[in-house]
């Protein structure tokens, strides 16, 4: 339950909560699909950050395509952003008819820097990751305009679609919040280039996908 979250606000507890930059709200978009389906790209309500926790535990044991690793992690960042233990963490999900295709997530160093956590997919084979990968570094430079975003990859599809194809910067001696993988960085340069062709969606998103993606659920049976 959502309550075992919530924590009594007192001094100490408020000393241990970290400061904000002053976060936005992400504009919800619609993404056409190649299998004609329209996913909306929104924000995670504090309710379905809890159920994407249960939902995932399974996937702990999924050694395939690194699954194993990102959903653990996935369930700590999630933690750690209902205990208000990281500060200025988004978590954006990206869902069809209500159920989740895709989860991704990261937070702001500071006002200019970003760090990109991770990327799941749920429904595989129409470039969902993609499509939400674009979205988060969207939040980053053009609702946040900040300079550069801190990324690393923990599979090899992964290195593919960021590091190659958005060609990112090498930046080895800076660490990673997620450890001693080698750190690449999304320029505010690089995204200008590329985002034509990363980024897309429409705005304002449609009120009927708004409606049909109020609530959300997470697929019966996960196949990754």
């Amino acid at each position: 339950m959502l309550k075992d979250y919530d924590v009594i606000i007192d001094e100490m507890e408020g000393k241990l909560r970290p400061p904000t930059v002053g976060m936005v709200p992400y504009e919800p978009k619609v993404i056409p699909l190649t299998t004609g389906e329209d996913m909306l790209v929104r924000e995670a309500s504090r309710e379905e950050l809890v159920m994407i926790m249960d939902a995932i535990v399974p996937l702990f044991n999924h050694p395939k395509d690194y699954y194993d690793i990102v959903a653990a992690r996935i369930y700590t960042e999630i933690l750690g952003m209902l205990r208000y233990r990281v500060q200025d963490e988004y978590f954006f999900v990206g869902a069809v008819d209500g159920e989740i295709a895709g989860i991704v997530n990261g937070r702001l160093v500071n006002e200019k820097v970003g760090m990109s956590y991770h990327t799941m997919t749920l429904k595989r084979g129409v470039r969902v990751g993609a499509q939400l990968f674009a979205a988060k570094m969207e939040y980053h430079f053009d609702f946040m305009n900040q300079d550069e975003v801190f990324i690393v990859a923990e599979s090899p599809n992964g290195f593919k679609r960021w590091m190659i194809e958005y060609e990112l910067e090498p930046r080895f001696e800076c660490p990673h919040e997620l450890g001693g993988v080698p750190t690449f960085v999304l320029t505010r340069a690089l995204w200008e280039k590329h985002k034509a062709n990363k980024n897309v969606g429409i705005r304002p998103a449609f009120e009927d996908v708004i409606e049909a993606n109020k609530v959300l659920h997470m697929p019966a049976k996960i196949n990754v």
